[in-house]
């Protein structure tokens, strides 16, 4: 049986193909203004990489911000459920999930089963996020790429104590004006947002084995920050942008 996972986000579409719950090819593209657009496009570039060309039988689910915008979906699941979901599927240890996304972050408690205990999100604010990151190093006019690598070079992280994008962007912008290095900028910005994601952590039962998801996950700096801030190493699949996609598509194998 084939199952997909589509998970539409506010920056990319990912998308997951399991084969009698084995999980056999992933595709990621960037969201655009359109993201029924994106669904359908994520979905076919998957297959066709996959070498299939019969859609009949496939079970598809959809999830994040724009999963309703998946109209050839058998089901539409919350991104929470999902990247629970997702994690289990990827090591079944897992308790706890710190996902960064690109419009809010989340932090998931679950029980030995994978299924969701507890949950809470950081969605009334860019706080953190990819977005937030993205405003940061175009502040600093550096390629959001190497951004989290070149924190590693900080010798001395500035202080910044605000997380709302534009007070922060104002704090960066007079760091800069005052000769801070970059990398000192940057280092700040990644220890603001581990500790102001592991408060938000610490209100929902953090526990271990944490993985972190999400695209930001890919940022070098900020998971060196979340494990200063956590006092421990979390786990980071190489899977960790597709979490959501290949959750959906694991409980796509449940309808």
């Amino acid at each position: 049986m084939y199952t997909v996972g589509i998970d539409i986000g506010s920056i990319t579409a990912k998308a997951a193909l399991l084969q009698d719950g084995r999980l056999i090819s992933t595709n990621l593209i960037f969201t655009g203004y359109n993201s029924a657009t994106a669904g359908k496009k994520v979905f076919s570039e998957l297959l066709l990489a996959a070498g299939m060309n019969d859609t009949s039988g496939i079970k598809v689910v959809s999830t994040g911000y724009g999963r309703s915008s998946v109209d050839f979906a058998d089901k539409a699941i919350t991104e929470i459920t999902c990247h629970a979901a997702g994690a289990y599927f990827l090591n079944e240890k897992i308790r706890f999930i710190i996902d960064i996304g690109g419009q809010d972050s989340k932090a998931i408690l679950l029980d030995e089963k994978g299924k969701v205990k507890n949950f809470v999100m950081n969605d009334k604010c860019a706080a953190g996020t990819g977005r937030f990151l993205e405003v940061m190093a175009r502040a600093l006019e550096i390629n959001l790429d190497d951004f989290g690598a070149l924190s590693l070079d900080a010798q001395n992280p500035a202080q910044i104590s605000s997380l709302c994008t534009v007070f922060a962007e104002s704090e960066v912008i007079s760091l800069i004006s005052k000769g801070v290095a970059r990398e000192n900028i940057i280092a700040g910005i990644h220890e603001s947002i581990g500790s102001r994601i592991v408060a938000l952590a610490a209100r929902t039962g953090l526990t271990t084995p944490l993985m972190v998801t999400g695209g930001v996950a890919k940022n070098v700096g900020l998971l060196g920050a979340l494990e200063k801030a956590l006092g421990f190493k979390p786990d980071v699949s190489k899977y960790a942008q597709l979490t959501g996609a290949i959750g959906a598509a694991v409980l796509a194998n449940k309808l």
